[in-house]
């Protein structure tokens, strides 16, 4: 089954809204219209409308790197669905490794988080992946077994055309390593295979899983041209909006 490539830039804690605003201009102005491969950049909360500005009339699209599950209240330091709408985000990261980590978020919360998200018409992309440890301890297909089904409980077939799923192995984040494409394959297949037990094979055959652990130019065809990996969540080389349009083109290139 054809599923459209998916590129989305996660910049992290980098970049001012002046910089950010900057780099969205180039790289809007590279894939300018172009819509055959999904764009999406994910900037901080302070450059959100920055950026969102700077990509106006192109095809590449906004989204966020977290949200908290409430329309508002007494939640210092979060940000709502709402408020990312106005600035017309229309996607977010949820359940990035560095989230589980450093913010001790676990899956209950972070499936809150995605049924959140659902309700209130922005796109989750739920990330899921393993440690170090758990990978030398032959533990990675029980991990992302785990995440994902717990990410999606109460998630109904009918709203899994707005689900994309990231595979982050979290030894490959930052690291420069890279799961080679038969190691990145194997755990996509399995995340695939996953998603049609639960949804029935008309519904997971149609989910775009991504590939979130060092995806670089170099790499990025052979990667791409694996059957379950539609694209990747870029790190590093999403803050230079020409490796980041390489990736996009490489995208395009794809079989």
């Amino acid at each position: 089954m054809s599923r459209k490539y998916f590129i989305a830039g996660n910049w992290k804690m980098n970049k001012t809204p002046e910089e950010g605003a900057k780099l969205a201009s180039e790289i809007a102005s590279i894939v300018s219209k172009d819509a055959s491969v999904d764009v999406v950049i994910c900037p901080t909360f302070t450059a959100l409308d920055r950026v969102s500005q700077a990509i106006e009339g192109s095809a590449v699209k906004l989204g966020a790197q977290n949200l908290y599950p409430k329309t508002s209240g007494a939640y210092t330091g979060e940000i709502s669905p709402e408020m990312l709408r106005e600035v017309f985000a229309k996607f977010v990261i949820l359940g990035h490794s560095e989230r589980r980590e450093y913010f001790g978020e676990s899956d209950a919360f972070v499936n809150e988080k995605v049924k959140f998200s659902l309700e209130n018409l922005i796109n989750p992309i739920l990330c899921i992946g393993e440690t170090l440890e758990q990978r030398e301890a032959d533990e990675t297909l029980e991990v992302v077994k785990t995440q994902l089904l717990g990410g999606l409980v109460g998630v109904e077939a009918s709203q899994m055309g707005s689900v994309v799923v990231a595979y982050e192995p979290v030894w490959a984040i930052g690291t420069g390593k890279t799961a080679t494409p038969k190691m990145a394959q194997e755990v996509h297949g399995s995340i695939r295979a996953l998603l049609n037990e639960k949804y029935g094979d008309a519904v997971g055959e149609k989910v775009r899983i991504l590939y979130g652990g060092s995806m670089k130019p170099a790499n990025a065809e052979e990667l791409l041209s694996q059957k379950d990996i539609d694209g990747g969540l870029i790190g590093g080389a999403a803050l230079d909006s020409n490796s980041f349009c390489d990736l996009v083109a490489a995208a395009k290139r794809a079989p």
